[in-house]
């Protein structure tokens, strides 16, 4: 027991090492100047025009991409394990497509098809909607991509948290006091299902912030897109923006966490 201990403790100092040091030394380039140090190049980070809108569009897309691929694969999921298990290994391919096509190949096809639409559908109600769809202010058309790009981390997440526990049981003892399903759902299978579903939240929260290529190809600019922008003028301005979009990005999960962990308390005190 005390070798296998220490070999635990072993990975884990060797993992720290792995991932602490270039982080480190990343930030040691950024703050070094010729004078001592300085964080000059973080401020004019901050300073700079597009930082604000860039994040909050991000976050209010991750949001939205959440809220969209929760309400998509719960109801799914749910119905896979009480009566439609049959067709787990189809929701399960589907679910893995986004791992084998490439992003480039995704993007390609989801602007052909943007394209497409107003060219043919010009005359008819639905020109409007691809209008919609491509707003600056607001790509709802990110959220559909991202969402699609997020199916198989969810899918996983939440398969992991329904075979912990008994959905069956749960289900029929909610029905049996009088819940209808969508009570049944809500007041019994989710509650048990919080740590998947923060898990979900957690991956689709970092896929949004990290992801560059479906924005840019489309030509939005969320806080991706605008740190490779900004980025590329200095070199040390550049690993400054790699190094505050890891710290945003921590702070975020860390804070997503942290409303998780507060849920729970409350939940086991009521």
């Amino acid at each position: 027991m005390a070798r296998l201990n220490l070999w635990r403790w072993a990975v884990l100092a060797f993992a720290g090492v792995y991932f602490l040091v270039p982080l480190a030394a990343s930030v040691i380039f950024t703050v070094d100047v010729p004078g001592g140090i300085s964080f000059a190049a973080y401020r004019r980070i901050i300073g700079s025009g597009g930082f604000v809108p860039s994040l909050l569009l991000s976050l209010e897309l991750a949001a939205a991409t959440i809220a969209v691929v929760l309400l998509l694969m719960v109801p799914a999921m749910v119905a896979l394990r009480l009566g439609a298990s049959r067709l787990r290994p189809v929701v399960e391919v589907i679910c893995s497509l986004p791992l084998v096509v490439p992003p480039i190949a995704f993007v390609a096809g989801l602007s052909t098809v943007l394209k497409w639409g107003p060219e043919h559908l010009s005359r008819t109600p639905l020109f409007q909607t691809f209008v919609a769809l491509q707003n600056p202010d607001f790509p709802f058309v990110l959220v559909l991509a991202y969402v699609v790009m997020a199916l198989p981390f969810v899918y996983r997440a939440l398969d992991s948290g329904l075979r912990a526990m008994d959905v069956r049981t749960l289900v029929e003892a909610a029905r049996s006091c009088g819940a209808s399903w969508p009570q049944a759902l809500v007041q019994a299978v989710l509650p048990n299902l919080r740590g998947a579903l923060l898990n979900a939240s957690f991956l689709t929260l970092a896929l949004v912030l990290g992801e560059f290529t479906v924005a840019q190809l489309l030509g939005f600019q969320p806080f991706a897109v605008w740190i490779y922008s900004i980025g590329g003028s200095q070199a040390q301005m550049s690993v400054a923006v790699s190094v505050l979009s890891l710290l945003v990005t921590w702070a975020l999960l860390l804070s997503l966490a942290g409303f998780g962990g507060r849920s729970r308390t409350a939940a086991s005190r009521g």
